[in-house]
């Protein structure tokens, strides 16, 4: 029933994750549309501690099964096309297998002699020279060169201390061939476990950080968590601890700001540039000490700490000898352009920064501060679900809020980004003056119209309806639902004219934002991994597969990504029956929605 929504929503998890007033993180996602989003299966995954071996061998055995190789030949061509086995497989069909191996540093087990030793005792190490090592005491890789475990295990260890675990080669000259990884553990593990082990986790850890679809949660402190996503690299997900970012930023969720703006935005904001700018404007050096000094009195000879008297229109050094009209032994009537316009540049700057940095941070403020209208929301609603009324559905105030929350975040970063898409730092030579006016005013009136709904709507969920008569309650209810289609309707539009009339016509620069979410910021899933890891426990290599048989199995392989059900990731699940029935649908006509007897 949906007057038990609350009561049933009011866990301890829910209460945590809101107990800072300070944190944005998650606000516009909240339980009012949980249900809906959970309709389909989301495109970004939650790799866990405990799934990310599995999520390395699901890859793995794609490849392992499709090339017909064994497990460290699969991870070598995998990490050298950072574990996009799309692209691998693409390579394959245009340059041929060979090539491919031989751009990876892969050596097939076939195409040596793999035990030159079984006619002697004793064989030679070519790098200590020792001619009398025993036959069991060398290593050959599948390269086919073979020198002591000595000499090969110092050179592992070098190496990964180094840093190069993921990628060690052969100590023979000129030989790029990838050493197996269990024969470095193996040898390693002998003198230094710990290394050894160090060596296992970066094997492990190249999936996320090789992987351009694959990025550590940013959150601190850090959750150890991993958020991989199926489709495009350009969106914001929200992990399982609740931290949102931007995926290919790694930064938190700024849409519609591209990453580059929303970088030099935060530096901006940050540093000292614009305390530079302030000084530059408002005061002058000490023409000895060179300190600014700002003047804080009506004569134009002013005096530094360290005794230095200048005047304040040139800055010239001067005596203290002076009347209301000029200054002895000093006379500066020469009119100096260039110093002229750099102060009112920076003068300038400085105000058009204070506009858009005063609007962004305004709204940031509103944002927290609405923040806590859930428990008061939630305590108007318990107010009157005690009443005896006709009306029992209040689904309407819940997705007011979190539109609210959504449709503030939005604008509050648009201002970051109509202060670089309409200024002279990013796209000085991509249009005319006459064009970024026309395009500011465009995107400006669609921004007002944004602000305008967004704080009436916030007006109507801050009034205390559940003190005001039925009739009235239901007034309100209705422009809550008006207000909620039209700001999400407006985000739509806001973010349809920054991709297609004001990027997307760029011509020497490329930004791309995330896409706009009328659920609010995706929450990746846990990730079930389904694939059967007996393929990564063979320790021999399977038949190679002809040239013809080779290609067959990959149109296969291609077609079958999709369709089994074992590796299904990102597919949606049929919406059921019931998931949603009492849940508002925000894109729907307002006067669809009809209230509950």
């Amino acid at each position: 029933m949906e007057e038990d929504y609350y009561m049933s929503g009011n866990s301890d998890e829910e209460e945590d994750c809101y107990s800072s007033a300070e944190s944005l993180d998650g606000i516009e996602n909240e339980d009012s549309d949980a249900q809906c989003a959970q309709s389909k299966a989301a495109s970004s995954k939650v790799i866990t501690k405990e799934s990310l071996l599995a999520a390395q061998r699901e890859d793995l055995g794609r490849v392992m099964d499709l090339l017909s190789v064994r497990e460290h030949h699969a991870r070598t061509l995998l990490i050298h096309y950072r574990w996009d086995v799309e692209k691998l497989i693409a390579i394959y069909v245009e340059k041929g297998k060979a090539c491919m191996f031989a751009e990876a540093g892969v050596t097939l087990v076939e195409d040596v002699d793999l035990d030159p030793r079984e006619s002697c005792s004793t064989v030679m190490c070519n790098i200590c020279m020792d001619d009398d090592v025993p036959a069991g005491d060398v290593t050959q890789m599948d390269c086919g060169h073979c020198f002591c475990n000595s000499c090969w295990t110092e050179h592992f260890i070098v190496k990964i201390n180094e840093g190069q675990s993921k990628r060690i080669m052969c100590m023979a000259h000129k030989c790029n061939a990838i050493c197996d990884e269990a024969i470095i553990t193996k040898l390693v593990s002998i003198r230094h476990p710990d290394l050894a082990e160090k060596f296992d986790r970066f094997l492990l850890e190249s999936y996320i950080e090789d992987n351009k679809m694959v990025k550590w949660c940013p959150s601190i402190p850090h959750c150890g968590n991993a958020i991989r996503v199926e489709n495009d690299e350009f969106c914001e997900v929200e992990c399982s601890c609740g931290a949102q970012f931007c995926f290919s930023c790694v930064s938190e969720a700024h849409s519609p700001c591209s990453c580059l703006m929303w970088e030099l935005w935060t530096k901006k904001c940050r540093d000292e540039s614009e305390t530079v700018n302030w000084i530059t404007v408002h005061t002058k050096p000490c023409p000895k000490c060179h300190k600014p000094v700002e003047k804080n009195g009506g004569c134009n000879l002013v005096s530094c700490i360290c005794g230095q008297a200048f005047c304040w229109l040139c800055g010239g050094a001067t005596g203290r000898d002076h009347t209301w009209s000029h200054i002895a032994n000093h006379s500066c009537g020469r009119y100096k352009e260039d110093g002229e316009k750099k102060a009112e540049r920076a003068k300038r700057d400085l105000y058009r920064y204070m506009h858009y940095h005063n609007r962004y941070k305004a709204h940031i403020d509103s944002f927290k501060q609405e923040s806590r209208l859930r428990e008061t929301i939630k305590e108007k609603v318990s107010n009157l679900e005690a009443r005896e009324s006709k009306l029992r559905d209040f689904t309407w105030v819940t997705n007011g809020l979190y539109r609210l929350f959504r449709s503030r975040r939005a604008l509050s970063y648009s201002y970051p980004f109509a202060f670089y898409m309409f200024g002279e730092d990013l796209f000085k030579d991509e249009m005319t003056k006459e064009e970024r006016e026309i395009k500011q005013h465009l995107f400006e009136d669609q921004q007002q119209q944004l602000e305008s709904n967004i704080e009436k709507l916030s007006k109507f969920l801050e009034e205390p309806f559940d003190e005001y008569p039925e009739e009235q309650v239901m007034q309100i209810r209705m422009q809550v639902i008006n207000l909620s289609v039209i700001t999400d309707s407006l985000c739509k539009k806001m973010y349809e004219c920054i991709e297609n009339d004001l990027l997307g016509s760029l011509q020497f620069s490329i930004h791309i934002i995330a896409p706009y979410q009328s659920k609010g910021i995706e929450k990746a899933e846990e990730l079930t991994v389904g694939w059967n890891t007996q393929a990564s426990s063979n320790s021999k290599c399977p038949k190679e597969a002809q040239s013809d048989g080779d290609m067959t199995k990959i149109g296969q392989a291609s077609g079958s990504a999709n369709s089994d059900e074992s590796l299904q990731l990102s597919r949606k699940r049929p919406r059921t029956g019931n998931s949603a029935d009492n849940l508002l649908d925000l894109n729907l006509p307002a006067d669809f929605h009809q209230p509950n007897p």
